[in-house]
C-alpha cells in the first residue's frame, strides 16, 4: 500500500526534461505533493507539504472554495495529503468536463435533492464540521487548487470510492490510481484533468 502512496507522488512530477538534471535530492519525501506553476501569472506553489500548508495563512473564498473545502474535508479528511488533494481533483475535473455540472457547488450537490448523491456526505452530514483543524487543511488544499495547481495524481479521475466498497459503475471505467483508501475511476471520453 505504501509502494503505491509512493508510486502516485512519484508519478505526480511527470517526466522530467532531459536537460534537468534531476536528482534523487529533487524528489519530495513520501506524503509531499510537487504542484507545479499554474496558467500564465498564477503563483508557483511550490512543494505542498503538511509542513508548508501549516505556514500559510487560513484560506478563504467564495461559494466554490467553501463547498470544495467541504468536499476534501469530508470525503477525505483522514487521509493523507495525497488523498486530499486527489479528491478535489475529482470535484474539479467533474466541473471541467462538459458532462457534470459547470460549478463546484452544483458539482458537490448533485444528486443531493433527490438523495441519489455523487458525493455522500451531501446527503448524509452536510454543513457539519466537527474538527476545524482538519477543516482548516481542507481550506487551504482547497484554495491551492482553485488557483490552478495542476492534477496529476489521479490521471483525470471523475470518479473515486473507498476501497471496500464494490460499485457497479466501476467496471465500466479505467482504474487511474490508488491513493489511500480511495480507487479513483475516469470515464470513457470524459477529460478533465489540466
Amino acid at each position: 500500500m505504501k509502494i503505491l502512496g509512493l508510486l502516485a507522488t512519484l508519478a505526480a512530477f511527470g517526466p522530467a526534461p532531459a536537460d534537468a538534471g534531476t536528482s534523487l535530492r529533487d524528489i519530495p519525501p513520501p506524503g509531499s505533493v510537487r504542484l507545479w506553476p499554474g496558467p500564465e501569472g498564477a503563483a508557483d506553489l511550490g512543494i505542498l507539504t503538511p509542513a508548508s500548508l501549516a505556514a500559510r495563512p487560513e484560506a478563504t473564498g467564495d461559494d466554490d472554495w467553501r463547498c470544495l473545502t467541504e468536499a476534501i474535508y469530508h470525503e477525505a479528511r483522514g487521509e493523507p495529503l495525497e488523498g486530499q488533494i486527489a479528491v478535489a481533483e475529482v470535484v474539479l475535473n467533474r466541473r471541467d468536463s462538459g458532462v457534470f455540472p459547470a460549478s463546484v457547488c452544483a458539482v458537490v450537490r448533485q444528486g443531493a435533492h433527490s438523495g441519489s448523491c455523487q458525493f455522500s456526505f451531501a446527503c448524509d452530514r452536510p454543513g457539519r464540521i466537527g474538527e476545524r483543524e482538519a477543516f482548516v487543511l481542507a481550506g487551504k488544499i482547497a484554495r491551492a487548487m482553485l488557483d490552478g495547481a495542476p492534477r496529476r495524481l489521479t490521471r483525470g479521475a471523475t470518479h473515486f470510492h473507498v476501497r471496500r466498497a464494490r460499485p457497479d459503475w466501476a467496471r465500466r471505467f479505467e482504474r487511474t490510481a490508488e491513493i489511500g483508501a480511495h480507487v479513483f475511476y475516469r470515464a470513457g471520453g470524459i477529460a478533465g484533468s489540466r
